[in-house]
């Protein structure tokens, strides 16, 4: 089993930057990817970043160049770097984890970017 802790999420001015941080309850060294997903009010969830345990990123063209995804395997957290935000990018963030076959989900983390 694992829980998932989402943090960082606040209100931000278009053009800023935020840290989003995701901590595991367990250790992620045999989670092989970890990921970020968003939704933004009357939307679908939708996939923003992944991370695999070797490093490779992917992202969604939205956040290309913007967002970087992180994780620290010894701190059992993963983070989104999030920068020139842009009130579209306003949404509750989840972070997101497949473990013996299982999703589990953090209870997500509200970012919302003024104009």
């Amino acid at each position: 089993q694992v829980q998932l802790v989402e943090s960082g999420g606040t209100l931000v001015q278009a053009g800023g930057s935020l840290r989003l941080s995701c901590a595991a309850s367990r250790s992620i060294f045999s989670i092989n990817t970890m990921y970020w997903y968003r939704q933004a009010p009357g939307k679908q969830r939708e996939l923003v970043a992944s991370i695999t345990s070797h490093g490779n990123t992917v992202y969604v063209d939205s956040v290309k160049g913007r967002f970087t995804i992180s994780r620290d395997n010894l701190k059992n957290t993963v983070y989104l770097h999030m920068n020139s935000l842009k009130p579209e990018d306003t949404a509750v963030y989840y972070c997101n984890a497949k473990y013996d076959g299982i999703d589990y989900w953090g209870q997500g983390t509200q970012v919302t970017v003024s104009s």
